[in-house]
């Protein structure tokens, strides 16, 4: 519910209103609730006003002739904004959680630090808008307009994308895009991804584009192909390991085979893992206590050295989580052992020691050429 005061003195009129508001900033205005629908609201002044669950549809904000209304600072979670032409206004540091602004024009807004988390941003133009700081965690932007729009520093994590418009923007200065959940195929332009690049695989991968476009966009982008390409290779029971690594080496840039995320429903699992084995530079085994005894793994390792011998080039990369490799008497494993350098992980739940580890191992994926 408003301040039935403050709601009082808004009605008298956008004159009264800002003269009020000019001459009592100490206090906290509460609009909150009010029915601002179908109202002339052209030149209001709701800097840090509380405007929370208040209904602006259908209702004028922006005239050529006349200066625009202001909402910066301003409380409008939860706010229903649908359909409203808000262009050009001025909602830095705005608290959107929750709002409705489906369908919404903001071309050109200042919506600097601005919160948008669980917003419905269904269809909503964003077009040259300034978004620097903004938080859209969990926000939907389904079909939602970013063209020429500034999104440095922009989260957004767990936001739900579906034919979300990536157009002639930059993406690398956005925050968290490999955390985004796609509900379905986005448009990305190849300005976009020429601003942008590298991007994160997964947000690639989300967007609708292919493994064999994104395997060839180095070149499209102008740039040598950094990384050779992965089939992970490991025991279930290491899946705590092997999900961290996958992660890591995708925010990198180095594009993975994954089983539990590339592994498509229905497949039939030998044919679709050894066609993967095979379309992969190079096969990554992640060697422990468990891995030794497998035989997927095992059938995995002959998969990879029958590529070595017949195009005599080096395709096993091994790496350790445990001694178990160094004790085994598996003839696989033995031999590995014997004729391979392996990776050492086995300190991977320390912090520092992972990331050392890590390191070294981006360095010898780096494709030579």
């Amino acid at each position: 519910m408003p301040n039935l005061d403050h709601l009082a003195i808004f009605k008298e009129g956008i004159e009264r209103w800002n003269a009020w508001r000019a001459e009592h900033r100490v206090v906290e205005a509460d609009l909150s609730g009010a029915n601002l629908t179908r109202m002339d609201l052209r030149g209001a002044d709701f800097t840090d006003v509380n405007l929370k669950e208040a209904d602006f549809r259908n209702s004028i904000f922006v005239r050529p002739d006349l200066n625009v209304p202001r909402f910066n600072g301003a409380n409008l979670s939860k706010a229903k904004l649908s359909r409203v032409s808000l262009s050009g206004m001025d909602f830095s540091g705005a608290n959107l959680t929750g709002a409705d602004l489906i369908q919404a024009e903001l071309p050109a807004a200042d919506l600097t630090g601005a919160n948008f988390t669980e917003a419905e941003l269904y269809r909503t133009d964003l077009t040259g808008a300034d978004l620097t700081g903004a938080d859209l965690t969990g926000a939907r932007l389904t079909g939602t307009i970013f063209s020429m729009t500034n999104l440095t520093g922009a989260e957004f994590n767990n936001a739900f994308l579906h034919e979300t418009v990536f157009n002639n923007i930059d993406l690398s200065v956005a925050k968290s895009l490999d955390q985004c959940n796609h509900i379905g195929p986005s448009v990305i332009d190849l300005r976009t991804l020429r601003q942008s690049w590298p991007l994160p695989l997964s947000f690639l991968r989300g967007c609708g584009l292919d493994d064999v476009f994104i395997e060839y966009l180095p070149s499209l982008m102008g740039q040598a192909i950094q990384f050779y390409s992965l089939f992970i290779s490991y025991s279930s029971q290491d899946d705590d390991f092997a999900q961290r690594l996958h992660a890591d080496l995708q925010s990198k840039g180095v594009r993975c085979w994954f089983a539990p995320e590339d592994l498509k429903i229905g497949s039939k699992i030998r044919p679709a893992i050894h066609d993967a084995i095979r379309l992969h530079d190079k096969l990554l085994l992640i060697l422990s206590e468990h891995s030794v005894r497998s035989q997927w793994v095992e059938d995995e390792v002959e998969r990879a050295l029958d590529r070595e011998h017949t195009e005599g080039s080096t395709i096993l990369f091994p790496i350790r989580l445990d001694d178990s490799v160094m004790e085994s008497d598996t003839g696989w494993a033995s031999s590995i052992r014997r004729t391979r350098h392996i990776g050492d992980f086995r300190a991977w739940k320390d912090h520092d020691a992972y990331h050392r580890s890590f390191e070294r191992l981006l360095r010898d994926l780096k494709a030579t050429g």
